[in-house]
């Protein structure tokens, strides 16, 4: 599970918006990729800042997740590469993170989701399912440059390299994003011919993945680096995997708790009886007391999923339920022996106090 938003940025649960921005711009700052070249944890943080903001500058996410946790935001499709266009001019201006003149800026890749359906038994034993993956990858022709084989990016003319072009309005000076290299600082005039010049090329990805036991509807798994190849040869973005657990015929869940219910007679209501109950680790026996009321539950301990914590199994939590048959499913002796017991149980409206009496009476019918 990921760590808690509020811990991520270093704050208080009661932080205002503008505390959260200012925590959020200083960990996008000092985590950059482009203040730490190669180095995976600054990227890991950068990216859980992203996460953690994406959340908590969002008044209803933020609600959400403060009364639920993270299960309350499962499909938010983790690390959202835009988040930080809140502070791109900051970022460029004041930090430097703007493009840098003569040269393509590495650009981390972006993140991938894949929506991964799985049955009730998968989710609760666990499955290792190959999955097909589209994405970008780095074109082998050009190596990520974009441009063809014994060329390479050129200076672009219009704003000398710098990626960014000079306006004046009165008294300022303000810069904007070079419109002909759109910020990069060179063009490619001789494309590479198989990538046409983006550097990357399209292709079809099969990646195996560990689904643990115990995941539901909404889990997700990452798996870093195997999201699109990033841009001039950046970083490749992460893959989040989306668990939906297709329904069961007849269990459902709780959490690690699994639901059932099974449909017994009157008179083994009355008199109690033995019933077989399918759990997800196969079938059992329940018993069940006599004098057993319609709705009544039964708890099979550990018989439930594993949790994924590591902490046991859940329960195996059963509902009895009484089957009364309609007079024309009966036959007309039966009905005849349920008129003698509605006989011995109407004494003039009175409550019957003689209840082991009744019940001897009851088992002499059946």
């Amino acid at each position: 599970m990921p760590r808690d938003y509020y811990e991520v940025l270093g704050l208080e649960r009661s932080a205002t918006l503008q505390e959260i921005k200012s925590a959020y711009r200083k960990l996008a700052v000092r985590y950059h990729p482009d203040r730490n070249p190669g180095d995976s944890a600054a990227e890991e943080k950068f990216k859980e800042a992203a996460e953690a903001y994406a959340v908590l500058s969002d008044a209803d996410k933020r609600q959400r997740y403060d009364r639920f946790g993270h299960q309350a935001t499962p499909t938010g499709g983790g690390f959202d590469p835009t988040i930080f266009a809140d502070f791109s001019d900051i970022l460029g201006d004041v930090f430097g993170f703007g493009s840098r003149a003569g040269g393509r800026r590495r650009r981390a890749g972006a993140d991938l989701r894949y929506d991964l359906r799985i049955s009730f038994e998968d989710a609760a034993f666990g499955v290792e399912p190959k999955l097909r993956i589209p994405r970008l990858e780095r074109c082998d022709s050009c190596g990520g440059s974009g441009a063809a084989p014994g060329s390479g990016p050129t200076a672009c003319r219009m704003c000398g390299g710098r990626g960014q072009v000079q306006y004046s309005q009165g008294f300022f000076s303000v810069a904007r994003t070079c419109p002909d290299c759109r910020g990069a600082g060179s063009v490619i005039r001789d494309p590479c011919g198989d990538c046409r010049g983006e550097g990357r090329k399209e292709r079809q990805r099969s990646i195996q993945v560990r689904v643990p036991a115990g995941v539901d509807t909404g889990s997700r798994l990452r798996l870093p680096g195997e999201g699109e190849h990033g841009r001039h040869g950046g970083p490749p973005g992460d893959l989040y995997v989306v668990i939906g657990v297709e329904p069961h015929e007849r269990l459902s869940r709780r959490g690690a708790d699994v639901l059932s219910s099974v449909t017994i007679g009157f008179p083994q209501a009355v008199f109690g009886c033995s019933v077989d109950v399918e759990t997800v680790h196969g079938a059992t026996q329940l018993e069940v007391p006599p004098a057993t009321a319609h709705g009544s539950t039964f708890v099979l301990r550990s018989e439930g999923i594993p949790r994924l914590d590591g902490r046991g199994r859940g329960d195996h939590v059963v509902e009895v339920l009484l089957n009364v048959p309609a007079p024309r499913d009966l036959s007309e002796s039966e009905l005849e022996h349920v008129r003698a017991l509605a006989e011995l149980s109407d004494d003039g409206g009175a409550t019957i106090r003689e209840e082991r009496g009744l019940f001897n009476r009851v088992k002499d019918l059946f």
